[in-house]
């Protein structure tokens, strides 16, 4: 996709103008201050003329509301259709005369306190009811399971797909593969629809992942195998997170620049958090696997209507050549928006988006592989990927690990979600006093230490709470990984590396449905692995350049100097006195 420069600053970036690119110049009622104008140079300098955040930007804030419930229903949908009931125990079709209590009594091996899930006695129970026999033996032999389960649905309390086709016991796994296919489809939607979106605009590329959404669910509801189900996944895999990631950079783009922090954690604190929080609640209302799916997967398909209400990117325009599009869309905005722009500032912004086309064909000459030729923007390069995996496995293991935390997990995810919403907006107060550096540090450390505090609290409430504030402080870490990597790498391989490590975070992700799954064997092995990542992770972050309020690399030479003037103690938010004199200091 398009070099995210301009669009990635998704939480808590000062965004606004710098006082060089002001001019003074004749008075204009058209939304810039008067007696002032600003020198275009891109497309943002355009926006004070048409409205920085007026009806029709508001307009399309609204309009990202189905898109983020759309991203909610992808990414969380699978984890209500594979729960399995805690308590589950061999079906043998002899005793189904018998009372649910007496049948696992006579039937199921009783073990430290609970019954055994896989196991039944193997005894002929034509015999055993004839002779009244409704006490086992305990020297009776034991075999596996050899019907189907029964399920205890006091806990889930619907049939789900796991539960209709018994991925229990040798088949416990299933669910845990089924999601790591899912993150395999969205690693191949990340390739596919980036394509698209390069080449046939954005747009056409929103519609593509949200129907691969709506064919995918679809499909699910129909399946009645474990593979079947899990190409279905794939396919709907497709759609994360293009579902929803490519309005938002449309949506951002229009945004002035100093509501654009607003705009893009809000659309996250607000709507997709809201979406999350009711998705248990929608299972739990209908009681049913099959048509809970149908509800987060047919909406899906209301994103072919995107082309009459979402005006396609304007930046993909210009890059195409298309300025006179862009244009005509802009002076929709203006009109909306009840401004006027210029003339003379539509032809001088004729002009730039005339150069901008000529830079866009000249960053094709730039491939990934040039992050790697310079030394130190090499490491910067290598440690960012390796800090976005550790994030996207600690935030997505504390996403699918609330099972497994003792309580009801309807209420735990509703609640573990919604610390979204103050994660966000404490980011928004603070990345700009704290930096990013010593901010993506504290919150992966501090998740981490929760993370494995929670190993040691007893299970429930103690062990939940504490998991969940693990689960809050990689929100904030989540959050500020991409704006952070984007500020770091050059912009002639802007886009390129924020590719390369996003689709590193898809590939980390396939890995936690199995961490998660080790809870079958632990309860603590699951947390205990996400506090080290996050620890691990955090402490990668200090060998990292600050970035904020610097200037973003623009050349691979300015990549390769970038921060060479930082001391490893600097703290932005102590505004020490630069030292020039970086000897026997430590350098990133």
């Amino acid at each position: 996709m398009e070099s995210h420069e301009k669009n990635v600053f998704t939480v808590g970036q000062d965004l606004s103008p710098t006082t060089t690119d002001i001019v003074e110049m004749k008075p204009a009622a058209n939304g810039v201050e008067a007696g002032q104008t600003k020198k275009l140079k891109d497309l943002d300098d355009l926006l004070p003329y048409v409205g920085d955040f007026g009806w029709y930007q508001r307009i399309l804030f609204l309009l990202m509301i189905p898109y983020s419930f759309f991203f909610a229903f992808v990414y969380f949908g699978q984890i209500f259709m594979t729960l399995v009931p805690e308590e589950h125990w061999c079906y043998v079709p002899e005793l189904a005369n018998l009372s649910v209590e007496e049948r696992r009594h006579l039937s199921i091996p009783f073990v430290d306190g609970k019954y055994d899930r896989c196991s039944v006695y193997d005894v002929n129970w034509t015999s055993v009811l004839q002779n009244g026999t409704l006490t086992p033996n305990p020297e009776w032999t034991v075999k596996k399971c050899e019907h189907k389960w029964e399920f205890n649905y006091s806990d889930v309390p619907y049939e789900t797909i796991a539960s209709q086709q018994g991925w229990v016991c040798d088949k416990d796994d299933y669910p845990a593969t089924a999601q790591a296919i899912f993150f395999c489809g969205g690693i191949a939607g990340g390739f596919i629809f980036g394509w698209v979106a390069d080449k046939y605009g954005r747009l056409p590329a929103l519609i593509g992942a949200n129907l691969a959404g709506f064919v995918g669910g679809l499909g699910s509801v129909f399946t009645n195998a474990f593979w079947s189900f899990c190409i279905c996944r794939f396919i709907v895999g497709l759609a994360y997170d293009n579902c929803f990631i490519i309005m938002y950079i449309v949506v951002l783009e229009y945004v002035g620049l100093k509501w654009r922090t607003f705009v893009a954690n809000m659309s996250i604190a607000v709507y997709f958090t809201f979406a999350a929080c009711i998705l248990p609640w929608i299972a739990l209302a209908v009681n049913d696997w099959k048509i809970y799916t149908l509800i987060i997967s047919v909406p899906l398909a209301l994103a072919v209507l995107t082309p009459c209400v979402v005006p396609e990117s304007a930046r993909w325009l210009i890059a195409q050549g298309r300025i006179d599009e862009a244009i005509k869309i802009m002076q929709k905005c203006e009109r909306i928006n009840k401004k006027k722009i210029p003339t003379e500032v539509i032809e001088e912004f004729r002009v730039t988006a005339t150069e901008i086309a000529k830079q866009e064909q000249e960053l094709k000459n730039y491939s990934v592989l040039d992050l790697l030729k310079t030394p130190r923007l090499r490491r910067h390069s290598i440690l960012l990927v390796i800090i976005w995996m550790s994030i996207a496995m600690v935030f997505d293991g504390h996403v699918r690990n609330v099972g497994s935390l003792g309580l009801d997990i309807f209420k735990t995810f509703t609640v573990a979600t919604f610390t979204e919403f103050p994660a966000d907006v404490l980011l928004i107060l603070i990345l700009d006093i704290i930096g990013r550096r010593w901010l993506a540090f504290s919150t992966m450390v501090i998740s981490g230490i929760f993370s494995l505090l929670a190993c040691t609290a007893p299970i429930g409430i103690a062990s939940a709470s504490l998991a969940i504030v693990g689960r809050f402080a990689v929100n904030i870490s989540f959050n500020i990984g991409m704006q952070y990597a984007a500020e770091l790498l050059p912009t002639v391989v802007r886009a390129q590396g924020i590719a390369l490590i996003h689709i590193s975070g898809y590939v980390a992700t396939i890995l936690t449905p199995y961490i998660v799954y080790m809870a079958t064997i632990a309860r603590e092995i699951p947390l205990l692995i996400l506090g080290a990542l996050g620890i691990f992770g955090g402490f990668l972050c200090l060998f990292l350049p600050e970035s904020m309020g610097k200037e973003m690399p623009q050349t691979i030479q300015d990549g390769e100097e970038y921060g060479l003037d930082q001391k490893f103690w600097d703290f932005p938010c102590c505004n020490r006195k630069k030292d020039k004199e970086v000897k026997n200091e430590t350098r990133f």
